[in-house]
């Protein structure tokens, strides 16, 4: 069993106990992502690099939220979903800074000998179970590209 897993397990039961509605509910909504992963593919545990990836998949899901809802100006909305993104981020380790992202690039670049953007592919593969939660993916694949391109 993921030790993430159990501190969100721990969480919820703290939640509970403190009566907090609003974060009970995202952490239970946490452990039904946990639940549905286990079933879609048919394992029976959950190790912490997976859930990781859950965690960053729901967050970026509220990004996008908090987006459309700004743009309609349900900004109500816009902060249940922040409300939810601040419970996620304590799940996920802390993220990393620009230079820091830049270097582990570097790093991933000259350890896979990329030249071109044709190789995007196997940086993208080193790099991403090190960023994972950490980053978005999307603005590193962007400093990829401007460093291959």
């Amino acid at each position: 069993m993921a030790a993430l897993l159990d501190q969100i397990n721990d969480a919820m039961k703290d939640a509970m106990r403190a009566k907090a509605k609003d974060r009970l509910g995202t952490i239970r909504l946490v452990t039904a992502a946990v639940k549905q992963h286990l079933v879609d593919n048919r394992v029976d545990d959950i190790d912490d690099a997976t859930l990781l990836a859950i965690l960053d998949k729901m967050v970026k899901q509220r990004r996008e939220s908090i987006k459309a809802f700004n743009d309609a100006g349900r900004t109500e909305l816009a902060d249940k979903e922040q409300a939810e993104i601040d419970v996620l981020t304590e799940f996920l380790p802390q993220p990393l800074s620009d230079e820091e992202i830049a270097q582990l690039i570097d790093k991933a670049v000259e350890s896979t000998g990329a030249e071109t953007m044709r190789d995007m592919g196997k940086v993208m593969g080193v790099l991403k179970p090190k960023l994972q939660g950490r980053a978005d993916m999307g603005a590193v694949s962007g400093k990829i590209k401007a460093k291959l391109g």
